[in-house]
């Protein structure tokens, strides 16, 4: 064979070898992308996908009340993180009511501080204000990762400039507490008119433990009952159906007095039946009703609100549970306010507007707005 052949057969075979290598790295990439799902495999793919969009949708869809004396919806959580920086920026930075105008039904609620530290134990939660500098920012990270090695969600929503005009005020309450005895996982079943939720609860075969770490506080009917889960960590967990009231402090209450009432048995029997959904939701609210609208401190400062932000996640299941839950508040201090009797100068003496309208009506007939004074005057 001649040396000329020779080469030639060499490079043939070369191209045949790189066909081949690309051809097998177009398959492998082929096989590891979604597209190449199929069948089975494919419709899982999408359901999922479906079902997260679902799920963050859901979240979203959640309301979220500033104070258990709210006016509440369907599908509402409250958890008193807010009110806790509510409570720093009424005491220690306006110290006096914070009153909008007009005033608002949540403001005045917020006013009456129906939830602070004395309902938490120390451990609980964890607080910081000051100007928004980097520092600040630091500090916090540091703090909760220390107590509660948790890192926020909320932070990175928030300008930390170093502006002294500025406050950020900034809580987090995590628990998190467990079932001495774990629950049973139950059957899927029916909620309403929605199919397959998942259950946790107590079979009538279960342990006789289980049945221990529920107390009946009343039972009226189907409808109509109250009952307290007890955990390692002394929290407890009221279950209730059939309560009155618009807020949750008047179904709070309509628990206790039903409670104190109710003549029958509190224990759990054996022909007693358990079923409870598995829960589990994180929902993040900004509270623009509450933002831009100003208001006067103590020393007749001007100040208003201008982000506030809360997340709430929740998790209960046959182990038990967890709440975590951020609250931020970033104020700005604005021009003082005119003493009372101060003398006021409405000097028309630089560029101005005039709207002429009748009365009564909702639109004026003619508009000026001035800058050159003289080609407005003979």
């Amino acid at each position: 064979m001649s040396k000329k052949k020779t080469v030639f057969s060499i490079i043939i075979l070369v191209i045949i070898i790189l066909i081949v290598l690309l051809g097998l790295l177009y398959g492998l990439n082929f096989i590891g992308s979604p597209k190449a799902v199929k069948g089975e495999q494919k419709e899982n793919y999408q359901q999922n996908a479906t079902n997260i969009g679902n799920k963050q949708n859901d979240s979203n869809s959640i309301n979220v009340a500033l104070t258990m004396d709210d006016e509440i919806t369907k599908d509402t959580a409250w958890c008193g993180t807010f009110q806790l920086i509510w409570n720093d920026l009424k005491n220690d930075v306006v110290k006096q009511d914070i009153v909008f105008n007009p005033q608002l039904k949540e403001v005045e609620n917020l006013n009456k501080e129906s939830f602070n530290i004395t309902q938490i134990s120390e451990n609980s939660y964890y607080k910081a204000q000051g100007i928004p500098t980097q520092e600040l920012k630091q500090q916090i990270e540091n703090g909760i990762k220390e107590k509660f090695d948790e890192t926020s969600d909320i932070l990175d929503n928030f300008v930390f400039d170093g502006n002294p005009n500025k406050y950020f005020l900034y809580a987090m309450l995590k628990k998190e507490f467990e079932f001495e005895n774990e629950f049973e996982e139950l059957d899927n079943d029916k909620f309403g008119e929605y199919d397959d939720v998942e259950y946790f609860g107590i079979k009538s075969d279960s342990n006789e433990l289980l049945r221990s770490q529920v107390q009946v506080l009343y039972y009226n009917s189907k409808e109509d009952f109250a009952i307290k889960l007890l955990t390692k960590q002394n929290d407890e967990v009221i279950i209730s159906r059939g309560n009155k009231g618009n807020t949750f402090n008047e179904m709070y209450n309509d628990i206790k007095n039903k409670q104190t009432t109710y003549q029958g048995s509190t224990i759990f029997t054996e022909i007693d039946k358990l079923q409870i959904p598995k829960i589990n939701f994180d929902v993040k609210k900004e509270f623009e009703n509450l933002e831009n609208k100003y208001f006067e401190t103590a020393e007749k400062e001007r100040m208003l609100i201008e982000k506030a932000l809360q997340t709430i996640e929740f998790e209960l299941d046959e182990k038990g549970g967890k709440v975590k839950s951020e609250a931020g508040m970033m104020t700005n201090k604005m021009a003082l306010l005119p003493k009372e009797n101060e003398p006021r100068e409405f000097i028309v003496d630089d560029t101005f507007t005039i709207f002429l309208l009748e009365e009564g009506k909702e639109m004026p007939y003619f508009c000026a707005n001035i800058d050159d004074i003289t080609k407005f005057q003979d």
